[in-house]
């Protein structure tokens, strides 16, 4: 049996956050946190009627509201016009009295945890989409880093190449310089016993 919605409060950033979930784990989840708010004391139940009648308005969906503020929550809110003193770190959020739930017919309350179960489809499945389109793109950098490696190897090899048939020039030419250094000292010595000959 699908279990009654509660409204959830919190604080991020500069908002206080609102959501209504059957349970704390959900709203942990429709928050986006990974450790659990509620046990260090920054999260709790409300039964502040008007962010109950929002919150049930839109299940599964975090309402805003600027921090510090009374102004009604909404999914698409304001920044602060001005910090509170108190807006660096945010408080423990109080925990209200229960009050009994609103005087919705269990029609409505079904719906309304309907439209919850809605919203969190939506919210995994657009995350599924990001993930695809991160594998998307991970897989063309992983493409693109494998063709510029080719490349490099493909280039080094012609470098590496060219540098064998510069070193065997360069041998070729060595052999001549030596061969040409023997002949011109033979010929040299040749002619300068010519020389003393002559002078004799």
């Amino acid at each position: 049996m699908a279990r009654k919605l509660k409204t959830y409060l919190t604080q991020s950033g500069f908002y206080d956050l609102a959501v209504a979930a059957p349970s704390m784990q959900a709203a942990l989840e429709a928050w986006g946190f990974t450790h659990n708010v509620f046990h260090q004391g920054f999260a709790a139940e409300t039964d502040d009627p008007d962010i109950v009648a929002a919150a049930l308005a839109a299940p599964g969906i975090v309402l805003k509201r600027a921090v510090g503020t009374s102004d009604p929550f909404q999914e698409h809110a304001a920044p602060p016009k001005s910090l509170p003193a108190a807006a660096g770190s945010p408080k423990p959020a109080s925990r209200p009295k229960k009050v009994p739930p609103p005087r919705s017919a269990r029609e409505s309350s079904r719906a309304a945890i309907l439209s919850f179960e809605k919203a969190k489809a939506a919210r995994e499945e657009k995350q599924a989409r990001e993930r695809e389109a991160l594998e998307r793109r991970q897989a063309s950098r992983d493409r693109a880093v494998a063709t510029a490696e080719a490349e490099l190897e493909k280039a080094q090899k012609a470098h590496a190449k060219r540098l064998a048939a510069l070193e065997a020039e360069r041998q070729k030419i060595d052999q001549r310089r030596e061969a040409e250094d023997d002949a011109w000292t033979k010929m040299r010595e040749k002619l300068e016993r010519a020389i003393r000959d002559a002078e004799r």
